[in-house]
């Protein structure tokens, strides 16, 4: 997931390589002796693949940032850092924003979305929510498991 700005560059960028790595090797790009043209297949569409997902990114992170979307559903509690870190980025707060209205520093930020708010505790992810005026309604269901 792109979380910030420097992210989506760094994503745009090699987006672009990998457009243009696919262009060369469909133009007949630098040929390769010897190489079996099944393996050239393999390389292109796993640079394909790689485009794609690549742009999947983009996508999403464009679309948080131009949307004013009220509800970030989640499905789980693993997929709340998630839902947070969206949050944010609809919002319109960078990660120094962030970390200016909470008193920290951008970086204990930037750790806590790189690791998906794993270090953080209860309290903390209290304190963001807090910060990015975010109200979280929940469900709990139980279901019924098989002993281990």
């Amino acid at each position: 997931m792109i979380t910030n700005e420097r992210q989506y560059k760094i994503t745009r960028n090699a987006a672009a390589r990998f457009r243009k790595a696919i262009s060369d090797l469909a133009a007949g790009g630098p040929t390769r002796k010897g190489v079996h043209p099944r393996l050239l297949q393999a390389e292109r569409e796993g640079m394909e693949s790689q485009l794609a997902d690549l742009q999947a990114e983009m996508r999403e992170y464009e679309d948080l940032k131009s949307t004013d979307r009220p509800v970030i559903n989640v499905d789980s509690i693993d997929e709340l850092a998630d839902g947070i870190i969206k949050a944010r980025v609809v919002v319109g707060l960078s990660q120094k924003a962030l970390a200016a209205r909470m008193g920290l520093k951008e970086q204990q930020i930037q750790r806590y979305e790189a690791e998906h708010y794993k270090s953080a505790s209860y309290r903390r992810l209290c304190e963001v929510s807090r910060a990015l005026g975010l109200r979280v309604e929940t469900t709990v269901s139980v279901h019924e498991t098989q002993d281990m």
